[in-house]
């Protein structure tokens, strides 16, 4: 009869709210991000040290990385995973900081080479652990006179997870 399906369908319906409700409270304990820089191709050098935003969005579980500011901001208290990896040419150095609240952690760089030396490109990177609060900012920073080759392709990226939370 229609009331028997009606009731059917509502309880269907009542499994599946479930269900989403407890992913979400999973997600809640969850978060990771991989982005890309993509600026079509070489990017810098600048005059002045600036966070490098990573604007091509891969994956962001929890949204805690916002593309516009290339910031990730931890959604909660835990032990968390990083990695950065650039790609960059010969004509000038390169130099990026992974950086928790604006203090520097751990880097990567490259010295500039000699044009025709035999050492066109390099690529470089690093990874840490670190145990964040609430609230906590990571990003990663990109000396003066520092350049990267950022396209879509991904030569040039962030990662980060969320191991444990507290």
């Amino acid at each position: 009869s229609h009331v028997q399906k009606n009731t059917q369908c509502f309880y269907k319906s009542r499994e599946k709210f479930k269900v989403l409700v407890a992913l979400r409270a999973m997600n809640k304990k969850m978060a990771a991000f991989n982005v890309i820089a993509d600026e079509g191709g070489a990017f810098g050098p600048f005059s002045d040290d600036r966070i490098l935003i990573y604007n091509k969005v891969l994956t962001n579980i929890c949204d805690a990385y916002d593309p516009s500011t290339g910031v990730f901001t931890a959604p909660t208290a835990g032990l968390y995973y990083f990695t950065f990896f650039y790609h960059a040419g010969e004509a000038h150095g390169s130099n990026l900081s992974l950086r928790k609240n604006d203090q520097h952690l751990v880097m990567t760089s490259d010295h500039r080479s000699s044009p025709g030396g035999g050492d066109a490109a390099d690529n470089g990177g690093n990874a840490t652990v670190l145990n964040l609060k609430k609230g906590d900012k990571v990003s990663v920073h990109m000396a003066a006179g520092s350049h990267v080759w950022a396209t879509a392709a991904g030569h040039t990226t962030f990662s980060g997870f969320l191991i444990k939370g507290q």
